[in-house]
């Protein structure tokens, strides 16, 4: 209708016409109840709400003298309905009301569409062109039938008025539109796309009809897809300043799928989202500068001898490595080389080097066995071997701690100080008995009370939640729990099965 008439759904205009027609539709609505009620009676229970009824009554009709007439065309509706009250108020107080509430404003999602209406309830149109997804599947496009009549309303030839159309209909707005006065945009203005009503612009709406309804409006206040919480929250907010019964928000594409789309905005958004994905998942890399600190470390592993050379970032980070290991021209002098430059692509491209930690430790073939590092007695393999060394180098103590990579020096300390633990209770010993089941007890319990967080199902496993770390131990192949390492093999404590090592 606003659209129809040339009238901005979000302008002074269109909320004193659209309060002007709420207050006309709930008097008459009222007006009708009370004559019902003169013929058949008031509604149960109205005896003893009389007084809560009357004083409800006596709200509308102040609230409907306190609206505003902008144009001629909402005083003219304002008069019919302040006409209304006053009949409803005569009649009323003589027969009461048949109903006690009359009206609210429902959503007619479906009947609208049946109607043919361009618009649901309350609702601005949700684009100029629009399409329905349909219970069968598919879709059908709406295109509004408002726009030829709001034109020519507005003073536009039909030559004007044809090519308007068509510009809207290739391009869901009326920006740009040939002919079209710039001023006359916001008449065309819709729920979502390129001229799309502000939150609070809904929102005044249902504030300017809410005082003449008896319930609440089912209407929602559409946002864009890039809403945060704090706008939303705010919109909220000021609803509950207006008094406003009820207030549903919808942020664009927040569903998999939607009745109503605007097309080619959609189209749009994927796009936009397509290319801003794409620049998210392009990584960058960081070139170490000519000169760089580097440090060469000579190792031998099972009787194979070779140098791993780690060149460092500036700032100490790892940025690439170097293995040579074997005779130059041999394969697995190449193999190694192949794979120092992967890995140290991989570093300058981001890739964390406890990523490659996790994957290469613990890994077994040949060549393993005895190394000559005082950190690294043995090792399962050349790679199991280099990523510890790296680690040690590199990493942090408290990320090296919990993959369960430590030096010599850190061991070494541990174990002193769980000596140095264990000391007072040696002591105590030698203390009367009284003392000796006091402190020692209450040490005791406050050292293993430990709350496991997931079920264990061997010592192995027990030991492993202590710890905090995890062990590289196989399941058993018999009864799948986990088997804990007995020497180079590993045994398994539900059936006894073993490696192969017994």
């Amino acid at each position: 209708l606003l659209m129809a008439i040339g009238v901005p759904y979000d302008s002074k205009e269109g909320f004193a016409l659209a309060g002007a027609i709420t207050s006309l539709m709930t008097a008459a609505s009222y007006r009708r109840s009370a004559e019902l009620a003169g013929v058949v009676g008031p509604y149960d229970g109205y005896a003893k709400n009389k007084a809560g009824h009357d004083r409800i009554m006596a709200k509308h009709e102040a609230a409907n003298s306190l609206v505003t007439s902008v144009s001629e065309i909402d005083r003219s509706v304002h008069a019919a309905a302040t006409e209304q009250w006053a009949l409803n108020t005569r009649i009323g107080s003589q027969n009461g009301w048949r109903n006690a509430q009359a009206s609210l404003l429902a959503p007619t999602g479906t009947i609208g569409f049946m109607m043919d209406c361009d618009t649901t309830g309350i609702e601005p149109d949700f684009s100029l062109v629009k399409y329905k997804k349909l219970s069968t599947g598919g879709s059908m496009q709406i295109v509004n039938q408002t726009i030829p009549f709001a034109l020519h309303r507005l003073g536009y030839s039909q030559e004007t008025i044809e090519a308007i159309v068509d510009h809207i209909a290739q391009n869901g707005h009326v920006v740009d539109a040939p002919g079209l006065k710039v001023e006359h945009y916001p008449i065309f203005d819709t729920a979502i796309g390129v001229r799309a009503i502000e939150p609070m612009g809904h929102v005044r709406m249902m504030a300017a009809v809410q005082p003449f309804l008896s319930g609440a409006i089912s209407k929602t206040v559409n946002m864009p897809e890039t809403a945060t919480v704090e706008e939303i929250a705010e919109v909220y907010f000021q609803g509950w300043k207006f008094g406003l019964k009820a207030l549903a928000i919808y942020r664009d594409n927040c569903k998999v799928g939607q009745p109503l789309s605007d097309g080619k905005a959609k189209t749009e958004t994927k796009a936009d989202k397509v290319t801003v994905a794409a620049g998210m998942s392009h990584p960058v890399r960081k070139r170490l500068p000519k000169s760089r600190p580097s440090s060469t470390t000579s190792f031998t592993v099972g009787g194979a001898e070779g140098y791993l050379t780690a060149g460092s970032y500036p700032d100490g980070g790892l940025g690439e490595v170097f293995l040579k290991l074997g005779k130059q021209g041999s394969t697995l002098a190449g193999v190694m080389d192949a794979f120092s430059i992967a890995v140290s692509i991989g570093l300058q491209y981001g890739v964390p080097l406890e990523s490659y930690v996790k994957k290469f430790t613990n890994v077994s073939f040949e060549p393993a066995g005895l190394t000559d590092d005082k950190d690294i007695r043995m090792a399962k393999s050349l790679m199991d071997y280099i990523f510890r060394r790296l680690a040690l180098d590199y990493l942090p103590y408290e990320t090296r701690s919990a993959i369960g990579i430590h030096s010599t020096d850190e061991r070494t300390a541990e174990l002193d100080a769980n000596a140095s633990y264990g000391a007072p209770a040696a002591v105590e010993r030698a203390t009367p008995a009284v003392e000796a089941q006091a402190e020692p007890v209450v040490s005791i319990t406050q050292s293993v009370e430990i709350k496991p967080k997931k079920e264990v199902h061997s010592s192995a496993e027990l030991f492993e939640l202590l710890q905090g770390k995890e062990s590289d131990a196989p399941l058993c192949f018999n009864c799948g729990i986990k088997m804990r390492p007995s020497g180079s093999c590993h045994v398994c404590e539900g059936c006894g099965s073993t490696s192969g090592c017994s």
